[in-house]
């Protein structure tokens, strides 16, 4: 037979292993911190666990995705950077990854319609002319692409100048 104190000291000890889980902003925070350290694995196992808990985390489902980019798991970044998009369908940054992804993929015409909605919802991004450009110069795209780099540059974006000296002269 239990007594009393055994059975508080239970459910002391119950609640306080409640009260020391971990948050979906926990997880979230460290998977944040993980991914600034190169760690993807730990970045993405504590990314997804925080997904778990809170699924319209559109930001860790962008962090996710650049860790699943870097160890080169594209069509998972891709599916991370959907994710990201329908929660935040205005995210411009999610687009150009998501093409980023593409690209790396060789689907150079997925990678420019992701870049061409990026500068849609944000024009003064140059360095989404320059992408676009260079995935333009892939397709033999030489007038349109050089155009993108030539903007880029004008928007500030200096590796734009030595592309347009390497592909359009």
């Amino acid at each position: 037979m239990k007594t009393p104190f055994s059975i508080l000291l239970i459910l002391f000890l119950f609640f306080i292993s409640e009260g020391y889980s971990q948050t979906a902003q926990e997880y979230a925070d460290s998977g944040k911190a993980k991914f600034e350290l190169d760690n993807f694995q730990g970045a993405i196992a504590d990314l997804t666990k925080a997904l778990e808990t809170n699924p319209n985390d559109w930001e860790a489902y962008l962090i996710r995705g650049l860790a699943k980019f870097n160890l080169k798991s594209y069509i998972e970044a891709i599916a991370d950077y959907n994710k990201a998009i329908i929660i935040l369908p205005d995210f411009a940054i999610a687009y150009s990854k998501r093409g980023g992804s593409k690209f790396m993929l060789k689907d150079y015409y997925g990678a420019i319609a992701d870049y061409n909605k990026a500068i849609e919802l944000n024009p003064s991004d140059a360095e989404n002319y320059f992408w676009r450009g260079i995935f333009k110069l892939c397709l033999d795209q030489k007038e349109s692409g050089c155009l993108d780099l030539s903007k880029a540059g004008e928007l500030g974006y200096a590796d734009a100048y030595e592309a347009i000296k390497e592909h359009c002269h």
